[in-house]
C-alpha cells in the first residue's frame, strides 16, 4: 500500500510535459533498435518479440487479471480494444519501418490524428493543417514511392491505427480512478500478447536457439512497448487530449533524429522539409474542446453547421449545470413582532 502511495506522488511530482519527453524519445529509440534486430530475426517475428515480451513482463509486474475481472463492463472493453489495437497498430508499423525509414513512417503516422481533429472541429485552422500534412506526404511518397509502393500502404493503415490509439489511450487512462491506469495498460498488452501470436508466432519462434536474438527482443519490447506507454499513459491522466495531440508534433522530428543517430538513415532536403509541414500541420491543428463531463464540443459557436453550434450549446449547458454549487443556507432569525402579533 506505501509502495502504490510513493509510486502515486512521484507521479504527481513529475510534470506531465516530463513524462511526454521520455515517451517521445521511447517512441523511436526502441523500434530503431528493431529495425538493426530484422537483420537477425523476421520482420514479424520482431513484432511478435515485442509484445510477447512486453505482456510478460507487464504480467509479473502488474498482475492485471485482477483488476481487470473487477472493472465494470464498459471498461473491459475499452481495455479489450486497446489491446487488439495495440497488436494489429505495432504489427503494421514494423512492416512500414522494415521497407521505409522511420523518419518517414513517423511523418505519415500524424496524418491520422489531423483528420481525426478535423472531424471534430472543422474550422479553417484544421482544413490547413490537413492540407499541410496532405503536402508533407506527398513529398514523402515522392521521395520513396519507387523503391516498394506497398511499403505505403503499411504506412498509411498505421496512421489511421495511430489516430484510434490516441482516442482509446486516453480513454483507457481516465476509465476508472479507483484502479490505476498501469493496470489496464498491463492487461491491454496481454491481450495484445493473445491477438498478435498468429501473425508472427511462426517467424518468432525461428531464434529459439539464438539467446542474442532473444535478449535483443527482449530489450525491444522494454524500450518500445513499456517505457513509452507506462509514460504516455502517466502524462494522459494529467493532460487533455487536444494538449497532447499538440506535443505529438515533436515526434516526426525526434524520429528523424534518431534514425540518423542510431541508424545512419540521413533525410534529404525534400525529406526534411515534408516533415516540416507535418510537424507545423500537428502545431496548428485544432480539436474541440472538452468539457467537464468528457464532452468534445467546438471551440467557437461560429460556425455554419447547426450540427456542430447544437454540441456546442449542449456542452456548455452540461458544463455550466456541473459547475454549479448551492449556496450555504444561512438561517436569519426572524424579527420579533414588537405587537406580539
Amino acid at each position: 500500500m506505501n509502495g502504490e502511495k510513493a509510486s502515486a506522488s512521484l507521479v504527481e511530482r513529475v510534470p506531465p510535459q516530463l513524462w511526454f519527453m521520455g515517451s517521445a524519445v521511447f517512441h523511436y529509440l526502441g523500434p530503431s533498435f528493431a529495425v538493426l534486430l530484422f537483420a537477425r530475426v523476421p520482420v514479424g517475428g520482431v513484432a511478435w518479440l515485442r509484445i510477447v515480451s512486453a505482456a510478460v513482463l507487464f504480467a509479473a509486474w502488474r498482475r492485471p487479471w485482477r483488476s481487470f475481472f473487477r472493472a465494470d463492463g464498459a471498461t473491459q472493453r475499452l481495455t479489450i480494444s486497446l489491446g487488439l489495437i495495440f497488436a494489429v497498430m505495432n504489427y503494421t508499423f514494423y512492416m512500414a519501418i522494415s521497407r521505409l525509414p522511420l523518419g518517414t513512417v513517423a511523418a505519415i503516422e500524424f496524418v491520422g490524428p489531423i483528420v481525426l481533429a478535423l472531424t471534430g472541429s472543422r474550422t479553417r485552422r484544421n482544413l490547413l493543417a490537413l492540407a499541410l500534412a496532405v503536402a508533407g506526404v506527398y513529398l514523402l511518397t515522392e521521395v520513396h514511392v519507387g523503391g516498394d509502393p506497398g511499403a505505403f500502404g503499411w504506412a498509411f493503415a498505421n496512421a489511421g491505427l495511430f489516430a484510434v490509439y490516441i482516442v482509446l489511450a486516453h480513454a483507457v487512462a481516465r476509465a476508472d480512478p479507483a484502479i490505476s491506469p498501469l493496470d489496464r495498460l498491463a492487461a491491454a498488452m496481454m491481450i495484445a500478447g493473445v491477438a498478435i501470436t498468429p501473425l508472427g508466432i511462426i517467424e518468432g519462434t525461428t531464434v529459439l536457439t539464438d539467446p542474442v536474438a532473444w535478449a535483443a527482443g527482449i530489450g525491444v519490447g522494454i524500450s518500445s512497448s513499456i517505457f513509452p506507454y507506462v509514460f504516455d499513459q502517466m502524462a494522459m491522466q494529467r493532460l487533455s487530449r487536444a494538449t497532447y495531440s499538440l506535443f505529438v508534433a515533436l515526434l516526426p522530428a525526434t524520429a528523424v533524429v534518431i534514425a540518423m543517430i542510431v541508424l545512419t538513415q540521413i533525410p534529404q532536403l525534400v525529406e526534411i522539409g515534408a516533415v516540416g509541414l507535418v510537424v507545423a500541420a500537428v502545431l496548428i491543428h485544432q480539436e474541440g474542446a472538452t468539457a467537464p463531463d468528457g464532452t468534445r464540443t467546438t471551440r467557437s459557436v461560429r460556425t455554419r453547421d447547426p450540427k456542430i453550434a447544437q454540441r456546442h450549446v449542449r456542452g456548455q449547458l452540461r458544463a455550466a449545470r456541473s459547475s454549479w454549487r448551492s449556496p450555504p443556507s444561512i438561517r436569519v432569525p426572524r424579527p420579533r413582532n414588537p405587537r406580539g402579533r
